[in-house]
Parts: structure tokens; C-alpha cells; sequence
């Protein structure tokens, strides 16, 4: 009887045991599986401060702030789209280097870094216009799978997104070979300045389809504005025979030392240069045409003096000048040639006589 107890008494003890081992099994499985993804974060983490991008601080996002241009209140802007070819030697600091090389990368690598650690915001790109909204936000797994780039898809915790791992030799920087780049030309009257603002950029990936043909699509939109702060520290060498880094990204953009096309200027049609002139000849003369009116009309902004009255006060000038001249010739001429007058001889006078006083 007492055998027959204490075999109840096991079983029953068994059986209240048993779902708390299940249970602390499915626990230990848990966290071994969130260890992988949890090594691997920490792997891409330690590639992120490698990256030399850091977050930016509140001084930086103060001075990004106080260097925007207002345009809102221009009374003259006029918007160019261009296109410009990172094969061209003006548009090379762009482009090297192609793979980051002692702590410098390229305006590509720089985006794309920043993309992938979520710093940084872009916006479809849509042809013939651009929303830069909250609805036409670019997934970044999106852009991934458009570009064909290998990543590795770390799924995030609760409430969290995913995060990605792609290997350096995967980013596409060799591939991008022109970007899109908007730019606004104002007047800002209340500082009496005619100056360009570049609105927004995008890249443009050049690949080789499977009937090895190249084919060229526009990733995205990227306003200036967002990644200004990062560049603004990103030295780039734009000499072949000044090798110092003096000039930033920024700089780069800010100055307009790059070379680029017009292929389009916000119009009533919305349409491109192309469609507007499609053969070359007239393409070409139409784009030298808009390049002379926004000269024209900078000059046109500033007082010029009038050059055929100065030109005709210096001739009057040296007309006087002249008559001058020879009015003083002539009276040396005159002078030299006059006879010498003699002077009178002076008469002699009387001798005078000292009268002394006689005692």
C-alpha cells in the first residue's frame, strides 16, 4: 500500500515538473536564438563607428540650421535640374575614391553608409516630379532589392525595424555614374545677393542587364538639406596638381565647382529639354540660351555707369588736355622768339657830399 503511494506521489510530481522544464527549454531556445541576431548587431555596430559617420550633435544641427538659404520670400527663382557626369574630370572629386581608402569615401559610399544606419531620409523618385513627403518615403530594403545589393536581414525586436549588414565590397559605389541635381537660382532682396541653392540630389545607378546592355535608373531623392551636415566635414581633392584636401563636399556643391547639363527647368508643361527641343543642334543652343539669360539677368540687378558718356568725358578730357598744351608751347615759342629788351642805364648822379659838424 505504501509502494503504491509513493509511486502516486512520483507521477504526480512528474507531472507538475514536466511544463516548466518545456518551458524553460522554449526559454533557453529563445535566447539562443536572439544571441545570433544579437552578435550580429553587434558586428554591424562595430562597422558603423568604423564608418567615421557619427551621430550629429546639437552645436552641428544648430549651425546646419543657421546656414540654410531662405528662398520662400525670393520675388525672382528660377528651378534647373542637371545632370552631372561623374566621368568628367571636373565632376571627379565625386567619384574617388571608389572604395573607402584611409577614412575617405565617396558622396555615394557616404549616402549609402548613412542609409543603412537609418540617419538619413530619402523620398521615391518619380518620373517628372518629386514629393517629399511622409507618403513617398523610400524603404531602404526597397532600394536593396531595386539595386540587386547582398545584404544580410536582421529582424528587429518589438517595435523595432530591421536592421541590415552589407559587406563593403557590395556597396555600388563604381556603379554610380551621374547623379540628378536640382538647384534653385534667386534673387534674395532683402540681402541684395543673386546667388544658387541646391535643392536635392540623386543618383543614378548605371548596371548591365542579362543581354548585356547598359541600363540606368535613378534610386532616389535626397534633399541637400539632409545630408549637408555630414559633408560638411567630408575633405575631398579637387586638384590633380594640389594634392592638399581644402574644400569639403559642401563646398563643393555651395561653390558650383562641378560641370553639369541642363536637362530640364520646372515649366507649365512639366517637360524636359528634350521634349521641348529634340534634336541636338537645337537641345545645345537651348541649354547655352538659358545658361546666357541667367547671366543677363545677374548683371542686369547691379547699376552699371554709362560707357559712351565716360568715353566721351575722356575724349573731351584729353581735348583740353591737348589745347592746353599747346597754348603753353606756343607761349614758349613766343617768349624764345621776342628780341630781348635792354634795360635802361642808370643815370649818374651827383656825388654827395658828408657835411661834418665843426666844433
Amino acid at each position: 500500500m505504501k509502494r503504491l503511494y509513493y509511486i502516486i506521489l512520483t507521477l504526480c510530481v512528474v507531472a507538475m515538473a514536466a511544463p516548466s522544464v518545456y518551458a524553460q527549454e522554449e526559454t533557453n531556445q529563445q535566447q539562443q536564438q536572439r544571441r545570433t541576431p544579437q552578435a550580429s548587431r553587434g558586428a554591424r555596430q562595430e562597422a558603423q563607428q568604423n564608418t567615421g559617420l557619427p551621430d550629429l550633435t546639437v552645436r552641428a544641427q544648430d549651425l546646419n540650421e543657421r546656414n540654410i538659404q531662405q528662398i520662400g520670400n525670393a520675388p525672382w527663382m528660377r528651378i534647373l535640374y542637371r545632370e552631372v557626369d561623374l566621368q568628367k574630370d571636373e565632376n571627379a572629386p565625386l567619384y574617388y575614391p571608389v572604395r573607402p581608402m584611409n577614412g575617405q569615401m565617396n558622396l555615394f559610399t557616404t549616402i549609402f553608409q548613412l542609409l543603412s544606419e537609418g540617419k538619413l531620409t530619402v523620398y521615391k523618385y518619380m518620373d517628372g516630379y518629386e514629393i517629399f513627403d511622409e507618403e513617398h518615403v523610400e524603404d531602404f530594403k526597397e532600394i536593396l532589392n531595386v539595386a540587386r545589393i547582398y545584404y544580410e536581414e536582421i529582424p528587429g525586436r518589438a517595435g523595432e525595424p530591421a536592421s541590415y549588414v552589407i559587406n563593403e565590397s557590395d556597396i555600388p559605389s563604381a556603379d554610380v555614374l551621374s547623379y540628378y541635381v536640382k538647384e534653385a537660382w534667386y534673387f534674395d532682396q532683402n540681402n541684395s545677393v543673386f546667388d544658387v541653392k541646391t535643392l536635392a540630389i540623386c543618383p543614378r545607378l548605371t548596371t548591365v542587364d542579362d543581354f548585356g546592355a547598359l541600363q540606368t535608373m535613378a534610386l532616389f531623392w535626397l534633399p541637400y538639406e539632409n545630408i549637408r551636415p555630414y559633408i560638411n566635414t567630408s575633405y575631398i581633392m579637387t586638384s590633380n596638381i594640389n594634392n592638399a584636401k581644402t574644400f569639403t563636399i559642401d563646398d563643393y556643391f555651395r561653390r558650383r565647382m562641378f560641370n553639369g547639363e541642363i536637362i530640364k527647368t520646372e515649366n507649365l508643361m512639366n517637360r524636359t529639354m528634350r521634349e521641348l527641343y529634340p534634336q541636338p543642334d537645337s537641345l545645345k543652343l537651348a541649354q547655352q540660351a538659358i545658361e546666357t539669360q541667367l547671366t543677363t539677368f545677374q548683371e542686369s540687378l547691379w547699376f552699371k555707369e554709362d560707357t559712351t558718356q565716360v568715353a566721351d568725358s575722356k575724349e573731351a578730357k584729353k581735348t583740353v588736355a591737348k589745347s592746353a598744351r599747346g597754348r603753353v608751347s606756343s607761349t614758349k615759342e613766343n617768349k624764345a622768339k621776342a628780341p630781348k629788351a635792354s634795360a635802361p642805364k642808370a643815370e649818374k648822379s651827383a656825388p654827395v657830399r658828408s657835411v661834418r659838424r665843426s666844433r
